[in-house]
């Protein structure tokens, strides 16, 4: 199915949840494409409800839910009247697995439904949702919830996403998904299956196949993913190694610079002559923040491009405001550094995190939380020797990692970025004992749009703003 409505600018799916509906509505309503993050919605829904559901904005959506008895049921879990009193931990919700517990397949589904329908309310605008092909245990019941808000794209990186394409049309079909799912150790073939009439029943009404574009970052992978119509993708987003959140590592020997970054040379770059050749609609992210850059990746034959930290700057996104104003204060002192830490992230790649007091950054901040992983959207499933399965993140306390099969050397270094994200959208959990999560900002490292911006509006600026400056008439 041909794109029809290529857009130029495609606003970062910056998760958890800073690429929220609010901002992803603006960005659409502007004729480009807005995104929202699709990562721990079931999370994010749970605990926004438990919060007295500010505004109503998630009941609002869950009215148009097709299934009202499972919109019930989250309902009467989740939903406090005014809101948890204060020091109240959020209650814990079930985690998502190879063969998860309805109860964890229908918030995830409806979390991913009230973000994606919000967005689109009221508007013909265009939206999409971000995955990571990473947290594979999750992508079954979130890309179905999307899909019943009826998403336009759904985009996916962090991984090979050669599964997509199929699953995509099968649900369409209203047939059953299927996605292979990579376990440690494995001595069979694991996969996680999930049908739509089973879980909507009569309720489940006709869906519309959304676009799928692949987050890619060499031309060797676009080529090998256009080569079978099963696993071809409608474009690829090209992602260099500036680009904000997860990062592939650099091929080669990993080498690090003075301040501890990955090095990476000409062997990271797409070769972007070959990425068009392969026929499909790209557009380029990491380093395309300005007017002039976006003018340059047209001239390379891109569509356009994916920008990312203009956006989680922007009023509309969903950091808290606290937290906005100490980033553009550091933008505004020239002082804002964002590092590419090759060992914070639980997935193994690199991440990009500011460096702010306070926060995850910060080695004694990191030192005072210890170690607690009641979250697990970053775990990996491993076969035990009896065939079971456990699983595990270099996250959690070293002890039961270790007993898992795991390393003492992959712990070394490993931020929870479950609960710190969190954090970041004034989600994160407060502890019995007062303790509340400390944050991680993930930024691009690109910095020169955000300037340029924050210098023509010191007082901040709106998505619309962003828009207008990146696509002058």
């Amino acid at each position: 199915m041909p794109i029809t409505h290529p857009p130029t600018v495609i606003q970062g799916g910056m998760g958890v949840a800073v690429s929220s509906w609010q901002l992803a509505r603006e960005v659409s309503l502007c004729g480009e494409l807005g995104v929202v993050s699709g990562t721990a919605l079931d999370g994010v829904l749970a605990r926004v409800l438990q919060d007295g559901d500010p505004g109503g904005h998630r009941r609002r959506a869950l009215a148009h839910f097709p299934a009202q008895d499972m919109v019930r049921r989250v309902l009467d879990t989740y939903y406090l009247e005014g809101g948890r009193p204060p020091g109240k931990p959020y209650r814990p919700h079930p985690t998502l697995t190879i063969a998860p517990r309805r109860a964890a397949l229908e918030l995830s589904i409806l979390g991913n439904f009230t973000e994606v329908w919000l967005a689109k309310e009221g508007h013909a605008g265009v939206v999409g949702v971000n995955m990571l092909e990473k947290i594979q245990t999750a992508n079954l019941s979130a890309i179905l919830g999307a899909m019943l808000a009826d998403v336009d794209y759904v985009i996916m990186g962090a991984g090979v996403p050669r599964e997509i394409p199929r699953l995509l049309s099968e649900f369409a079909a209203g047939r059953t998904g299927h996605l292979t799912i990579d376990v440690v150790d494995a001595t069979v073939e694991h996969r996680a299956d999930l049908n739509p009439v089973t879980i909507l029943g009569d309720d489940l009404p006709t869906l519309r196949r959304p676009h799928f574009l692949a987050i890619v970052t060499l031309h060797v992978l676009a080529d090998y993913l256009n080569r079978d119509p099963e696993i071809r993708p409608d474009g690829f987003i090209v992602e260099g190694p500036r680009a904000g959140g997860h990062s592939s590592p650099p091929r080669g020997k990993l080498v690090l610079d003075g301040g501890g970054d990955p090095v990476y040379g000409a062997r990271d770059d797409a070769d972007l002559v070959k990425v068009a050749r392969v026929g499909l609609p790209f557009w380029l992210a990491g380093g395309y923040s300005t007017p002039e850059k976006v003018g340059q990746a047209r001239a390379a034959g891109a569509a356009g491009v994916q920008i990312g930290t203009l956006f989680a700057l922007a009023d509309e996104s969903g950091l808290t405001d606290d937290l906005r104003a100490e980033l553009k204060s550091e933008l505004t002192a020239g002082s804002l550094v964002v590092r590419n830490d090759p060992r914070a992230s639980p997935t193994g790649f690199p991440f990009k995190i500011a460096q702010l007091d306070c926060s995850l950054s910060d080695e004694k901040v990191q030192d005072e939380r210890g170690r607690i992983c009641d979250l697990g959207y970053l775990r990996v499933p491993v076969e035990r020797a009896d065939g079971s399965i456990t699983y595990r993140c270099p996250s959690e306390p070293v002890a039961p990692y270790v007993r898992k099969g795991g390393t003492l050397e992959e712990t070394v270094g490993r931020k929870c970025l479950c609960n710190a994200l969190m954090a970041n959208i004034g989600l994160g959990q407060s502890r019995r004992d007062g303790y509340e999560e400390p944050r991680a900002v993930t930024l691009g490292q690109d910095l020169d749009g955000a300037e340029a911006l924050n210098e023509r509006y010191p007082g901040g600026w709106t998505a619309r703003q962003a828009v207008e400056w990146l696509l002058p008439a």
